[in-house]
């Protein structure tokens, strides 16, 4: 053969090669991706599936635990993840229950804003153009964060039969911080919780007056959140009752006993359970037992009520005293020295970042106290007198020395 001809077959074969490589590869790669496609559709089957069973354990627990007595004349209405009885003379439920379970934690399907009348109500419910510039945000009863997990349940929020009219400072306001607080024991304990939620209905309530209005809408003065824990070592339950109006105090501070709500209401809790169970959790309220000790916000204590005593103010209400001096009080729920800024700071209520006011002693003044600020002062009822000043929009007081502080029972003359 001659050299020329030899060179030319290995450079053919060079050519030739990297194309048949090539060619090989294609293939294997679009044998991967059907395998992954049917991979791929087998799971999105199989998690619809584990959704379908989760839901079906949604809903005998609810029949089982969850649902509140029925009344002559209710008709109980079944959705894929919550329950309702609708007010026919409201246009609004009556109640709703549901679980928030731990599959909420994970969930991350979008909202659908897409309101709709709900199928299921014989009597037809309230519509869009009830609401539509009413003035009123369309307040859910089951939240749908609580249902992003599974989109059957999401949907079902969205039905009208589980909104009420709300303010909107309300309804995006501590109505929506009140949901947050219940996601947030989910998430800390990894535990479920049944919910029962609704407005108070009464005669006699305002409608909705819109001229375009297809039904008479109530708007409610007061919407209640009843919140159990029945799978922890100690079952335990607690509600709040809420103005449908802006709110300026914690969440906490709403908080009340589950007999409250039945004495408000009229609707009876937990009929199901165990009498002596159900007597138990029917009079708690102690918001402290929904934190867990690593939580930022275990330490949190509502402010004192207003009003308080010989002209002092609490924490919510010190930010209308700018400028001002004057007394505020309140349960110092931590304490820290920062050496950047050379001060001791007490914060009053609520912990930080979400502190309401917090007082300041700085480095200098430190000499002016028999104690240490920073380990007396924690978690104990405190009032201090000064100037209010603002700082990253937190009101404080600025702390000379001790005749500045006194012990809240010292200073109401207890």
């Amino acid at each position: 053969m001659k050299p020329i001809t030899y060179i030319l077959l290995l450079l053919a074969a060079f050519l030739v090669l990297p194309t048949t490589a090539q060619t090989d590869l294609e293939v294997q790669l679009k044998k991967l991706e059907e395998q992954n496609s049917a991979f791929t559709l087998q799971q999105e089957k199989m998690v619809a599936r584990l959704d379908s069973v989760k839901l079906a354990i949604i809903r005998r627990d609810l029949q089982k635990w969850g649902l509140p007595k029925l009344e002559e004349g209710d008709e109980l209405i079944v959705h894929p993840g919550h329950m309702l009885v609708y007010s026919e003379k409201h246009e609004q439920p009556k109640w709703t229950v549901h679980i928030a379970a731990p599959d909420l934690i994970k969930g991350n399907l979008a909202r659908i804003d897409s309101f709709l009348p709900d199928p299921l109500v014989k009597t037809g419910t309230a519509v869009t153009a009830d609401y539509w510039y009413s003035g009123y945000d369309r307040g859910h009863m089951v939240p749908s964060a609580d249902m992003r997990w599974t989109y059957d349940a999401l949907l079902g929020t969205y039905y009208y039969s589980n909104i009420s009219p709300q303010l909107a400072d309300f309804n995006r306001g501590k109505w929506a911080e009140l949901e947050d607080w219940g996601r947030r024991y989910v998430y800390h304990t990894k535990r479920r919780v049944f919910i029962a939620t609704g407005p108070v209905l009464r005669d006699g309530l305002p409608t909705m007056q819109k001229a375009d209005r297809k039904n008479e809408v109530s708007i409610p003065e007061l919407f209640w959140k009843v919140i159990v824990d029945l799978d922890g070592k100690d079952p335990k339950a607690i509600a709040f009752v809420m103005k449908n109006e802006k709110l300026e105090y914690p969440v906490i501070s709403y908080a009340v006993p589950v007999d409250s709500v039945e004495k408000l209401t009229g609707i009876d809790f937990f009929p199901s359970l165990e009498d002596e169970l159900e007597n138990r959790i029917e009079v708690m309220a102690d918001y402290k037992a929904w934190y867990e000790k690593d939580e930022d916000k275990a330490g949190e204590t509502a402010p004192i009520p207003a009003p308080l005593p010989n002209g002092m103010f609490n924490s919510v209400q010190a930010k209308y005293h700018v400028g001002k001096t004057v007394t505020v009080c309140g349960t110092v729920v931590a304490s820290r020295t920062t050496v950047k800024a050379k001060a001791i700071y007490l914060n009053f209520d609520t912990p930080n970042p979400d502190q309401e006011f917090y007082a300041t002693v700085w480095q200098d003044k430190s000499v002016n106290f028999s104690y240490d600020p920073e380990t007396y002062l924690l978690n104990k009822k405190i009032c201090v007198t000064g100037k209010v000043t603002m700082f990253d929009e937190v009101p404080r007081i600025s702390i000379n020395n001790e005749s500045e502080v006194q012990l809240y029972d010292e200073a109401v003359g207890k």
